[in-house]
């Protein structure tokens, strides 16, 4: 057996690669309070502003996108993933790695060469579909492959789910509904609705809402509205009827998770995970650009009954009114989608990969 002593992580650009990392560095720590973590990122990225934040070591190295058309840059790039690759591999011997864990992203590619050339166990995770260049090369490099779920593909994967943080892998909604709705100054009793379209809001759904505040009090239901840090709206409803809060951004999703009976939001993987684990019903309203990931993240969890969706050009205050209205207001609805939400969703995807992980290592 080896001992697993020093762990890198790569994973970097936005939340989508950054979150899963600390969620499985948390649950390293927990298992062996001693082992090394560190995280590799790039300067342009999101991790320069959540990994220190959260404790953890952040080293990082230059990265570059790979040029998706023929240009100079094109002729540039082998020389500019060299130099990346020399920087992670130095990172790597700096703090004597046993295995490095690639969650994509442009620090992931030179991460996963390094690993390669100096023959360090590696482990990919993918959350998206279609992965991402990085996780497709190094699922060429490695056996072993972590899948968030049964609709994402990528050589050599084997599903693990999404690592999730203890906050929400832990939490019971039903438990907290009373002190999470406190905390935001909600009525206790009243359905609730809770509006996010990420941490930089979303000006479709925002509107939607802002425009069926009316109908929303009128029929009792109350409002949790994460706006966005980057959004603004000309007038920001005050309540008609029932109470309307809004916020710019919310640093406790767990409390947002537990005051709300349902969720309107995008569709990225980890919002589908984390929402889908806690058994919170949810409307996803997918991108209306890019390369359709958010809709496929989407879908299995509407076909397991946990949620549904709508086109972003399809949502609006009378579609709010005609299918999120009677939704609020049906508890038994409501409990069943819940439950088929809960059954669909993973608690344990960081316990998976953990496993994964020493497998590769032998640990």
């Amino acid at each position: 057996m080896t001992a697993l002593r020093s762990v890198v992580l790569a994973g970097g650009g936005t939340g989508g690669h950054i979150e899963p990392a600390l969620a499985l560095a948390d649950c390293l720590r927990r298992h062996d309070p001693e082992i090394r973590v560190t995280c590799l990122g790039t300067p342009k990225g999101l991790e320069s502003e959540l990994i220190p934040s959260r404790g953890w070591d952040l080293r990082l190295i230059p990265a570059y996108p790979m040029p998706r058309k023929p240009n100079a840059d094109l002729v540039r790039t082998p020389g500019r993933i060299g130099k990346s690759v020399t920087a992670a591999r130095e990172v790597m011997d700096d703090v004597a790695a046993d295995v490095v864990v690639g969650f994509g992203g442009y620090v992931a590619l030179p991460a996963y060469l390094a690993a390669w050339r100096r023959h360090t166990p590696m482990v990919v995770h993918e959350v998206n579909n279609p992965a991402g260049l990085a996780n497709r090369v190094g699922a060429r490099l490695t056996p072993f492959v972590g899948l968030g779920g049964e609709h994402v593909s990528l050589r050599n994967g084997e599903v693990v789910g999404v690592p999730l943080r203890t906050a929400i892998s832990a939490l019971d909604r039903k438990a907290e509904r009373h002190k999470a709705r406190a905390h935001f100054g909600l009525d206790p009793d009243r359905p609730t609705l809770m509006v996010t379209g990420g941490s930089q809001g979303a000006g479709s759904l925002n509107a939607a809402v802002a425009g069926a505040e009316a109908a929303l009090g009128a029929a009792g239901v109350q409002v949790l509205h994460v706006i966005g840090a980057r959004r603004t709206m000309e007038t920001v409803p005050a309540g008609q009827g029932a109470p309307y809060v809004s916020l710019p951004y919310l640093d406790r999703m767990d409390l947002g998770y537990a005051a709300a009976d349902v969720i309107l939001c995008r569709g990225g993987a980890i919002t589908c995970a984390e929402v889908a684990a806690v058994g919170l019903p949810a409307v996803y309203v997918p991108l209306p650009w890019g390369n359709g990931e958010q809709r496929r993240n989407a879908i299995p969890v509407a076909e397991a009954g946990g949620g549904m969706i709508v086109d972003d050009s399809e949502l609006s205050p009378a579609w709010l009114e005609r299918n999120v209205i009677p939704l609020l207001t049906d508890p038994d609805r409501l409990e069943a989608m819940s439950a088929a939400a809960a059954r669909y969703g993973r608690r344990d995807g960081d316990e998976a990969l953990l496993a994964l992980v020493r497998r590769a290592v032998g640990a």
